[in-house]
């Protein structure tokens, strides 16, 4: 037997060695082109279901998200923005990080008067046409008191071309951007407002908002411009995706490298403490192959890693360490401990350890979200590598060293044990029961539920508080909700969104939405231009305010068959004029179905609202990504608990085969309470319950069961396993309670549900023990 022994001790160390070899290469071949790292959250989360269309929709609108940035220079001095704005412009188009920088409209204003003279009557709002057709006295009145009005909006076409107005008012329609006006003298984009001018820049970057070299590179771009314009007294404010992917990179790396550092460092120290001896420092390996594991599987199985899943993963830094604390904390109760005799002792908790964290973990793979089947395959892998290195590499390295753990700790642990064992042989058990559910059923009265995307965007408030500055001055409020309209032919797309822009203009007037885009701003449906020329028609009978400004009859009725002959564009045809280019986004084209299109809005509103607006409209369809998710959320929980009862039968039915049925009850039955008591405790502490606690409360049951084992095995005595169950209880801690400071509120949420129900778990693991064996003495 010695002899198998020794053969097998020889191989192990030997095969392992193959096997990290080549995790290394087939890592370092990963890594060849820099890290395959991610930082899009919303690549994280569950993909819209709906057929090609619908995606197609979706996807159009994450473009902007990906690729847009908006920024406006602000100077005292009109002029002086204009030149920071065209400074800066000519600088970033020339930096090549971009495909497309906008400060100043199209050089050719006489191509735009063009295309603005011969589309006039399509880019009429409905209001307008409501008014030439009800009242056209009205309107000659209001184009009359516009002609001589100083403080009227410019006009890009001249009186002369325009004595209707009907030009004016297309252009209104047109809206440039809320409150963002074109300096007719530069070209400029600007805002306005008391003692300061904005001049505003659009950027279209090359690369994508989410991967891990461009938001970077631009958000520096950005902060030295920032730095160059407040020092020539001015302000510079931006928003896009690129700047949030740069600050979430950012803030992740840094609190991957905080959480990691500061576990690993606490570990280190929980292991001199506790054995005092340098060397022991070895038993930190299986840490550093689980992260290697783990990021090598994911990146094989998903092509890359997400950051929030690095930022997670880093709290696996603590059940990794787990692992070779179970054979290292044994030598408390051997004064001649042996690396390989303590594995064979302790191998088969360590195999059931592995297998109830892989049950726990691999349960998340099984929800609807990416972000959790990631973090799943992470974790995983990471555990399977660290349970190899701890049984086939650690034990060789470790051979011959002799512990000098503290016997202080060993002390305590029995003093902690006897106590025990007074309290199980009395009544005080039954009392401690009575008033824990109590604990429990108060703090899970109080218990509220909240679930919304907004719990995995940590909000950075800097960027926050310039997009809200840019909303205010540029009055654009991009929002995640929009329309889907789909017809058979052009006629009838028009007429869909007619239909849908009636009830969209209600909401408007009621202030329950901002305002919304629709090709219908670009053409007019027949039916209406029919409507419009009638009304022109009829127009001689009410231009005398006209007449009586001095403006010649036969120019009037001139612009007036002009309007009437105009031909009517087709919607392609429309969408290549320069001044479609806020609409040609919303065009999807034709496919086998017919066409379709998108109805943006602008200015978050009530899903319920929106979808009443849509309500008995054919080809009609709401697309609210965000309240979809947020009800995906809370249907989640049930999933949740579902998987939670499904791991907890699992991890029943693989400790049977050790301790029998009802050992198997009693080892899972305390991190059950213990996930009870993490509940109350966010109710007691005014946390709301989220899906992501209820994935925390998931893992508790698989990692809190390896404390009941301990206990349970009993190997060298109730206080020895109880020191093992204190040390493997430290070490999660230090993972799990530093993702408190993460100010992701998704993370912070998962680390706290964890921390508190560990904490349980150790407190109730002593009842794990049988009780003949709780009352035995080391």
């Amino acid at each position: 037997m010695r002899a198998e022994h020794a053969l097998i001790e020889r191989r192990l160390p030997r095969l392992f060695a193959v096997l990290l070899v080549a995790l290394l290469a087939l890592t370092a071949w990963q890594w060849r082109n820099g890290p395959p790292v991610a930082a899009s959250i919303l690549a994280l989360l569950p993909s819209g279901a709906g057929d090609a269309r619908l995606q197609q929709a979706e996807a159009r609108m994450q473009e902007p998200i990906q690729h847009d940035l908006l920024v406006l220079v602000g100077h005292p001095q009109r002029e002086r923005a204009i030149a920071l704005a065209g400074e800066l412009g000519r600088q970033w188009q020339e930096s090549g990080h971009f495909g497309q920088v906008r400060w100043q409209l199209d050089s050719d204003l006489d191509a735009l008067r063009q295309h603005l003279r011969d589309s006039r009557l399509n880019l009429l709002s409905a209001a307008d046409r409501k008014l030439l057709v009800e009242r056209p006295d009205a309107f000659i009145e209001q184009r009359a008191a516009a002609l001589f009005d100083p403080f009227a909006s410019f006009s890009l076409l001249p009186p002369e071309q325009d004595w209707l107005g009907l030009g004016a008012r297309a252009q209104q329609a047109l809206n440039f951007g809320g409150r963002v006006q074109p300096d007719l003298a530069s070209g400029a984009l600007l805002v306005s407002e008391p003692g300061m001018s904005w001049a505003v820049l659009h950027l279209r970057s090359r690369g994508d908002a989410f991967d891990m070299q461009s938001p970077l590179v631009i958000a520096q771009g950005i902060e030295a411009a920032r730095q160059r314009v407040e020092a020539d007294g001015g302000q510079l404010l931006a928003t896009g995706g690129a700047l949030y992917a740069a600050a979430g990179q950012n803030k992740a790396m840094s609190e991957m490298t905080l959480i990691g550092g500061a576990a690993s460092l606490g570990t280190l120290l929980l292991l001199l403490i506790g054995f005092r001896r340098p060397r022991v420092l070895l038993s930190l390996l299986p840490i550093g192959m689980a992260l290697v594991a783990g990021c090598a599987a994911c990146v094989l199985i998903f092509g890359q890693i997400n950051a929030l899943t690095l930022v997670l993963g880093a709290s696996l830094i603590g059940v990794a360490a787990d692992y070779p604390l179970h054979y290292l904390s044994k030598s408390w109760g051997h004064a001649k401990w042996r690396s390989w005799s303590a594995l064979r002792s302790t191998l088969p908790g360590l195999t059931l350890s592995l297998g109830t964290n892989l049950i726990g973990y691999l349960a998340l793979a099984f929800t609807p979200f990416p972000a959790l089947t990631q973090i799943a395959a992470f974790s995983a892998a990471g555990l399977i590598g660290a349970y190899l290195c701890s049984v086939c590499l650690l034990p060789a390295w470790l051979n011959g060293m002799q512990l000098r753990p503290a016997p202080r700790l060993l002390a305590l642990a029995t003093r902690t044990i006897s106590w025990h064992n007074r309290l199980r042989q009395g009544h005080g058990t039954y009392w401690l029961l009575a008033l824990f559910l109590a604990f429990c059923a108060g703090g899970i009265w109080q218990l509220h539920s909240q679930n919304d995307l907004r719990q995995w965007l940590g909000k950075d408030p800097a960027l926050f508080a310039q997009s809200q500055r840019i909303v205010e001055l540029t009055g654009q409020q991009p929002t995640s909700q929009f329309f889907l309209v789909r017809a058979s032919d052009e006629a009838q797309l028009l007429q869909r969104q007619q239909a849908l822009g009636a009830r969209l203009d209600t909401l408007v007037g009621n202030g329950q939405l901002r305002s919304y885009l629709s090709l219908n701003g670009l053409i007019a449906p027949a039916d209406q231009l029919q409507a419009t020329r009638a009304a022109l028609r009829t127009l001689p009978e009410h231009w005398q305010p006209l007449l009586a400004l001095g403006i010649p009859a036969d120019a009037l009725q001139a612009e007036l068959q002009q309007l009437l002959e105009q031909p009517q564009a087709n919607l392609e045809q429309a969408l290549t004029s320069p001044l479609a280019e806020p609409w040609r986004a919303l065009w999807l084209g034709r496919d086998e179905n017919g066409v379709a299109a998108i109805v943006s809005l602008q200015g978050q509103a009530d899903s319920a609202v929106l979808q009443g607006a849509a309500d008995g409209l054919d080809g009609v369809q709401l697309v609210d990504r965000l309240g979809e998710l947020n009800r995906l959320f809370a249907a989640t929980q049930v999933s949740a608990a579902e998987l939670k009862l499904i791991s907890c039968l699992a991890i029943v039915l693989l400790l049977c085969i050790p301790f029998g049925l009802g050992g198997a009850l009693r080892v899972v039955c305390l991190p059950l309470l213990a996930a009870l008591a993490a509940l109350a405790c966010l109710g007691w502490l005014g946390q709301p319950l989220t899906l992501f606690s209820l994935f925390g409360l998931l893992l508790i049951t698989a990692i809190g069961v390896d404390y009941a084992i301990l206990m349970r095995e009993n190997i060298g005595g109730p206080a020895v396993s109880l020191l093992g169950t204190l040390l493997s209880a430290v070490s999660s801690w230090l993972s799990f309670g530093l993702l408190l400071i993460s100010q992701t509120p998704a993370i912070a949420n998962f680390g706290l549900a964890i921390s508190l129900g560990l904490m349980f778990c150790f407190l109730l693991s002593p009842w794990a023990a049988p009780r003949h064996r709780a009352e035995a003495q080391p």
